[in-house]
């Protein structure tokens, strides 16, 4: 029985934080790219294998690096889809460029590759993947059709810190990745992202604009007398206090994605009337950063959420679709038919998961969900 209310999300702790914060201070290490940045940043290489990681104050700065380092332009075309949270769009409409969406594929919420090529035009520069939920899109489909029409692939990979496509970490398949380490994340430094470079033409101009467009990075290395504006950039580097802070969770990532997956796969178990004709997450590739039911009652999805509130359990629903929004309906464009993309985000509530979850209380949500179901039908 549920006697208090359960949080939808409580952030991880290491119980490490404060030490690794105490030690930065001590160096006197406390603005971007230090001690603790490259330490970070070799943790996530040897996790991501990328070719270059690095640190940013956010992953929407990170996805605004993605469009300088593209050189978007007013009147390219960025196909993604409209379930995706904001900062996705405004990266490239910042830089002129024009927004696609294509609707979703309703087994997994992500963009539809069957829907893209349809997308296509002359301007069309760039494909956005945003695996939503740390579940990956299809990439295989999705970098074909970028290779057929010399189209280059970003990959929101937000949500994605130990999640896999193939092997792969997500974000290191297309041209350009990027992880959020905000704090609803699985591990995260209260803000905070990275930029996943994986084609080494983009490495040395990524250092730049993440240095505010000049070459400060090489001039620390001794490769220059003095540094110089270079391109187009802004301040895109991590605080080091959020990197000793983050480093602390980084190096416990893979015991934070084990407990995760085991309230996912007992919520899996104890659903399995509602999701077996949608199976959005594989466990083996997935690091379980959401777990979601497109409303199984009769009720409103509202309707939904209030009840369980009620019986002590916070629930949240996700993205309006970008496309309605007022800005979206100013400047953006949705391509073929919205079959899925309103309907089912409009019916999808997720539920309270996170690495110290007691298994004892995801037994009680089970309970409580499956009643409240019975319920509302």
């Amino acid at each position: 029985m549920i006697t208090q209310t359960i949080p939808f999300h409580l952030p991880y702790l290491s119980g490490e934080e404060d030490k690794y914060l105490k030690d930065a201070i001590i160096r006197r290490s406390f603005s971007g790219n230090g001690f603790y940045t490259k330490l970070c940043e070799f943790e996530l290489k040897q996790l991501t294998s990328a070719s270059k990681v690095l640190l940013t104050s956010s992953c929407t700065h990170a996805l605004e690096m993605c469009a300088l380092l593209l050189n978007i332009e007013e009147g390219d075309e960025v196909i993604m889809s409209s379930f995706n949270f904001v900062s996705a769009a405004n990266a490239f409409v910042l830089r002129g460029a024009k927004i696609v969406f294509v609707d979703v594929d309703p087994k997994t919420m992500n963009i539809d590759p069957l829907h893209i090529p349809e997308a296509i035009t002359e301007r069309t520069k760039v494909i956005l993947a945003m695996h939503y939920g740390g579940v990956a899109c299809d990439m295989e489909a999705i970098m074909g059709i970028a290779k057929k029409h010399g189209i280059k692939v970003v990959e929101d990979a937000a949500h994605c810190i130990d999640a896999y496509w193939n092997g792969q970490h997500l974000g290191t398949i297309g041209d350009l990745g990027t992880i959020s380490f905000h704090a609803t994340k699985n591990i995260h430094c209260g803000e905070g992202g990275a930029l996943l470079v994986n084609n080494d033409t983009y490495g040395e101009l990524a250092e730049i604009i993440r240095e505010k467009g000049t070459n400060r990075t090489a001039f620390q290395k001794g490769f220059v007398d003095k540094y110089r504006w270079i391109a187009l950039g802004s301040s895109y580097l991590m605080s080091e206090l959020n990197a000793a802070f983050l480093y602390s969770q980084i190096i416990n990532v893979s015991a934070v994605t084990k407990a995760r997956k085991v309230v996912y796969e007992m919520y899996h178990h104890g659903f399995e009337a509602f999701n077996s004709e949608n199976r959005f997450c594989d466990l083996v590739m997935s690091n379980a950063h959401v777990y979601y039911l497109i409303n199984p009652t009769l009720k409103p999805v509202e309707q939904f959420a209030e009840r369980l509130l009620q019986k002590g359990i916070q629930t949240a629903f996700h993205y309006p679709p970008l496309h309605k929004s007022p800005k979206g309906v100013q400047i953006c464009h949705f391509s073929g038919e919205d079959v899925f993309t309103t309907k089912l985000s409009r019916n999808l509530i997720r539920l309270p998961i996170y690495s110290d979850l007691n298994q004892e209380v995801v037994i009680d949500v089970v309970k409580t969900v499956n009643d409240v179901i019975e319920e509302l039908n």
